[in-house]
């Protein structure tokens, strides 16, 4: 293939799983971060105590995770279709990978609450801080690295789930290498692909690491 319609044809194609990751992260956050920070002072005793409706958030959200991926994309066609008018394309795969997404921000947003000093929580509670200003000065001030590391994995992730959905025409880097890489045996196109998808993983990984230790207090400390 001619160098200047490959580079054509990765420049759509990873305009495609930008776009994908970008919206799905968004979303997907949104949503999450919440249930997150829910599912972490929703226990019994905890700042939010409802640990019924706790158990059953945290069975919807274990039976979500445990989903694979193509199965979930294969599953909510019928949705998919329904929201974005069809299943295939660029727009059609947002709609898995943002609920593929939200699960899994909510698990790791919800760890990242939990380690928290407990000690920090009560001392809050001492002052006179109501359960909102606890969560909103206490615990996500003081989990913001972590969060922020998670989310970092959460993009990572989303960049293999994106190029997953090509397998079923989501587009994207995906769909390029299945297209053309596999399907018409064209190995240099195979390889274009994994070099960006490797390049767009350590560029978000390394800004990750970096917002994570910008906002880290005791690596300021030190």
């Amino acid at each position: 293939m001619a160098l200047e319609m490959l580079l054509s044809l990765l420049l759509k194609a990873l305009l495609q799983t930008l776009q994908m990751v970008a919206i799905a992260g968004v979303i997907g956050t949104v949503i999450g971060l919440p249930l997150g920070v829910f599912l972490a002072t929703s226990g019994r005793g905890e700042l939010f105590a409802a640990p019924s409706v706790n158990r059953v958030a945290g069975l919807i959200i274990n039976a979500a995770r445990s989903t694979p991926f193509i199965i979930l994309v294969v599953a909510i066609i019928p949705l998919t279709r329904l929201i974005t008018g069809t299943s295939i394309g660029t727009t059609a795969a947002i709609v898995p990978l943002t609920l593929a997404t939200v699960p899994f921000v909510a698990r790791l947003v919800e760890a990242s609450i939990r380690e928290v000093d407990k000690g920090l929580i009560e001392a809050a509670r001492a002052m006179g801080a109501t359960p909102l200003q606890i969560v909103t000065k206490v615990l996500l001030a003081e989990a913001r690295p972590s969060i922020i590391m998670a989310l970092t994995m959460t993009l990572v992730s989303l960049i293999g789930y994106s190029a997953m959905v090509g397998a079923v025409g989501g587009g994207g880097l995906g769909d390029l290498g299945i297209r053309y890489g596999y399907q018409r045996f064209m190995p240099d196109v195979m390889l274009a692909v994994v070099v960006v998808l490797i390049l767009l993983v350590q560029a978000i990984q390394s800004a990750g690491d970096g917002l994570a230790r910008r906002f880290d207090r005791r690596s300021r400390k030190t």
